[in-house]
């Protein structure tokens, strides 16, 4: 009788290019990480932020720091902002609303940005 076990099988060795780009991604993520905690520190001393999918499995990152200036970062991928913001203490929200939302501050730039010409704002173009 055959022995009906199943094993998993052995991972294939990483290759030359396979550490190339786990080296690459992993130079993202510090990199992002970096930015996300000069974001933080320069802006209250922590910040919140948020995912969004923008395109082409790149991710725009928001974030609100503590005294409600915000930015965006863009990451190559969902799991690199995420392993980011993960190493930069950043804590992470669903959507971008409510709670998150109220504590962004605008300013004169963004308002006349916002209503664009129409309050002598600067062009869209």
């Amino acid at each position: 009788m055959a022995d009906s076990t199943q094993t998993e099988p052995e991972p294939e060795p990483e290759g030359r290019a396979g550490k190339a780009a786990s080296a690459k991604a992993e130079k993202q993520v510090k990199r992002l990480a970096h930015q996300m905690t000069a974001f933080a520190r320069d802006h209250g001393g922590s910040a919140e932020g948020q995912l969004a999918h923008i395109g082409r499995g790149t991710v725009r990152v928001a974030l609100v720091g503590a005294n409600g200036d915000w930015g965006t970062l863009v990451a190559p991928s969902h799991d690199t902002a995420r392993r980011a913001a993960e190493s930069a203490g950043i804590t992470l929200h669903d959507d971008f609303a409510g709670e998150l939302a109220a504590k962004v501050r605008t300013g004169p730039y963004e308002w006349t940005r916002m209503a664009g010409i129409q309050l002598g704002g600067p062009p869209n173009a």
